[in-house]
Formats: C-alpha cells, sequence, structure tokens
C-alpha cells in the first residue's frame, strides 16, 4: 500500500493533475473512519497511511490487507466513497449533528455520519437500541445509496429480537419515511429481482484470485487500471475529483467484485 501511495503521488505529479483528495492527509482519514462508523479500522489505515487520494482507488484486496474482511463494511466503506465524490471531496461533507430539519430529505440523509444517525434512532424512540450502531458501520450513505440495506438489516444490527414485532413495524415504519419513496421503490424492486441474495451482518469478503493471464501483466498495469476498485470510477468523468455525474440519483447494487467473492 505504501508502493500505491507513491504510485499515485508520482503520476499526480507529472500527470499535473489537480485532484481534491489529495489534499485529504492520512489523519483526515482516521476521522473520516470515525465518521462512516468504522473505527476499529483506524490503526491499520493510519499505518498505511491511506490519505484521500488512496481512498479512491482502494480495491477489494487493499481493504482486505487492511483487515476488512466484513462484507458490510466493504458496502459502507464504498458507499462513503461515493459520498466524496458528490460532495467534491469536501472534507466536512459529512452531518454529525442534527439540524433545523423537522423531516430531513434523503438528498440530506446521504451525508449523515454514523453519529447522526443514532441521534435519529434517539428521535424515533429507539435510544436504548442506538449505541449498538457503534462500529458498525452504518451512516446515511449506506442507508439510502444500498439498495441491500434495509430495515431488516438495521433492525439486525441494532440487536432487536424477532419477537418484538411491534417495535420492528415501528422501525420500519421510520426508515421509510426517512429514506424516501424513490429510495424505497429501489430497495424494492432490488428485493424482489430473481436470485435476490439478502444482506447479512455476517457475510464476508474472499479475496480476489488472480489467473495466470492476471498475473503476467499485473506489472505493467497502472494505478487507475485496476478493474476492481470498491468504488470504481466513471470511465467517462475527468481525472480531477469531484464530477457529480459519478452518482445517479440512487446508487443501484453492489460491485461486481462483492458479488462474485463473498462467503456466508
Amino acid at each position: 500500500l505504501h508502493r500505491k501511495k507513491l504510485q499515485l503521488a508520482l503520476r499526480a505529479f507529472t500527470t499535473k493533475v489537480v485532484e481534491k483528495s489529495a489534499e485529504l492527509d492520512h489523519i483526515w482519514v482516521t476521522r473520516w473512519l470515525d465518521d462512516i462508523g468504522l473505527p476499529q479500522y483506524k490503526d491499520q489505515f493510519h499505518e498505511a497511511r491511506v490519505d484521500g487520494r488512496m481512498i479512491q482507488y482502494l480495491t477489494v484486496n487493499d481493504l482486505l490487507t487492511l483487515k476488512v474482511t466484513s462484507q458490510l463494511h466493504h458496502l459502507s466503506i464504498k458507499c462513503a466513497i461515493h459520498v466524496l465524490h458528490v460532495n467534491k471531496f469536501n472534507p466536512n461533507c459529512l452531518r454529525r449533528r442534527p439540524g433545523d430539519e423537522k423531516q430531513p430529505s434523503p438528498s440530506e440523509v446521504v451525508q449523515w455520519s454514523n453519529h447522526r444517525v443514532m441521534e435519529w434512532l434517539r428521535a424515533v424512540d429507539l435510544a436504548e437500541y442506538a449505541p449498538n450502531l457503534r462500529g458498525s458501520g452504518v451512516h446515511g450513505g449506506l442507508v439510502i445509496l444500498e439498495p441491500r440495506f434495509s430495515s431488516e438489516t438495521l433492525a439486525l444490527l441494532l440487536n432487536i429480537p424477532p419477537q418484538k414485532t411491534l417495535l420492528r413495524r415501528h422501525l420500519a415504519m421510520a426508515f421509510a419515511a426517512l429514506v424516501g419513496l424513490q429510495a424505497m421503490q429501489e430497495k424494492r424492486e432490488y428485493g424482489n429481482a430473481t436470485g435476490h441474495m439478502p444482506l447479512t451482518t455476517t457475510a464476508k469478503v474472499k479475496p480476489k484470485k488472480l489467473g495466470f493471464t492476471q498475473f503476467s501483466h499485473l506489472r505493467k498495469r497502472k494505478p487507475d487500471e485496476a478493474a476492481d476498485y470498491i468504488c470504481p470510477i466513471d470511465s467517462g468523468a475527468p481525472a480531477a475529483n469531484g464530477d457529480s455525474r459519478l452518482l445517479s440519483p440512487v446508487h443501484r447494487g453492489l460491485s461486481p467484485t462483492l458479488d462474485r467473492h463473498v462467503e456466508k
């Protein structure tokens, strides 16, 4: 990973491309992990000196090297990177505290930090379960953008027993109101699709296996030619960060790599 960081820095120097992400150092990344609800990985990211520029070029295998094996946590990081792109790598784009809004829009919720989601749980009378989201990787981007993340997923993470049907129904209604009609429709369509695999809290991501052909060409690849970024960059977008075309209003589906390499 240190070599990758150096390669990216050298490429930026030689191409003279100014990237907003380059302004975010590895200390900022550790604070960002706090914001997206994954503080348990701060030491690994800090040791590898993962900075803002590296974030957008992280692959599935890079995350596994950083000891991030949970499928849910991979998705959390993926959605969080999407949010950074849409906000042009603004270091303060995530909202940590409640604002004046009575009913926040999905475009506001997508920028909620993990702490802000816990504040919302307290506001909908689920305060006793809110602490269970610490270290879960749940933030507004994951809630809104990941089509497999549902109220059932949230109930599992909150450890709300299945027999507490009224409580789960209350959570489902609050969740639907929070994410909005469009995102709920996306989630229902995805859930009803043929071959749909529900999102679990225990699924692990396996390393991507390199075939012989891939191996022979590995040294010739440039940092931006790997096909398995955790958050693929739109090939039609400019090289500089922050192009709004990188995201559709509601992000659809998992990356192919995560779909292929998951074990229960």
